[in-house]
């Protein structure tokens, strides 16, 4: 896929790329459910970055964001706080202590299921209401590799591409084991996985072109 192309559909930092667009759609669905809730509200967001919440122009007051990562963020501005912590394990945080667990695209990014259902049950013991988006198992075009049906084709073949093709967001990774990581790191989730993991949840569509693009898992009753 040209650099062109690839901006034009999944460079999400342009803001008329269709990711961008689908991102801002997402978000102020996020913002509607947000005004459910009194304040102050405190966010942990799983694997979010400050220049996320900047491009959304997110500027509520009384809400505290927490940024969770595998590695701490310095110099954060207010409301933005950073911790280092693992989604599989958010010991650092007491049952129901915080007031909304968002995440955007992290979750399908744990290896495997056993680790996907301990975030899972970390973000419902942890959080009093939840938002966590995921991309559509089933949607044709994969969305980390920005390449059609990349996820039916066999472990081998995705690792050959990764190696010698440069793709969507992960581009070109020539050492073979760090090719293999990246392909082994991946595992989308179908509506029905993302059901099993969240029983309790309403699941939202995001549509595009008539195809479920991805899916939020909420608790919220919009």
């Amino acid at each position: 896929m040209s650099g062109k192309i690839f901006q034009q559909i999944a460079d999400n930092q342009v803001e008329n790329s269709l990711s961008h667009q689908m991102r801002s759609k997402r978000f102020t669905f996020f913002k509607a459910c947000l005004q459910q809730l009194p304040k102050p509200i405190t966010i942990l967001d799983i694997g979010g970055t400050l220049s996320f919440w900047q491009s959304m122009q997110f500027n509520e007051a009384d809400v505290s964001i927490i940024l969770l990562n595998l590695e701490e963020a310095q110099q954060l501005p207010h409301p933005f706080t950073s911790v280092q912590g693992d989604a599989t394990a958010l010991t650092q945080f007491a049952d129901q202590s915080i007031d909304i667990v968002f995440s955007n695209s992290v979750i399908e990014h744990l290896f495997n299921w056993e680790n996907q259902q301990k975030m899972a049950a970390e973000v419902l013991r942890v959080g009093k209401q939840h938002f966590i988006q995921t991309p559509n198992y089933w949607f044709p075009i994969e969305p980390h590799w920005v390449f059609p049906l990349f996820q039916f084709l066999p472990p081998i073949v995705k690792r050959w591409m990764t190696q010698h093709l440069s793709l969507g967001h992960i581009g070109k990774i020539k050492h073979p084991e760090m090719a293999k990581k990246q392909v082994d790191e991946i595992k989308l989730l179908t509506k029905n996985e993302l059901e099993q993991l969240f029983p309790q949840s309403r699941i939202y569509e995001e549509k595009f072109a008539g195809f479920n693009k991805s899916f939020i898992a909420h608790s919220f009753s919009v």
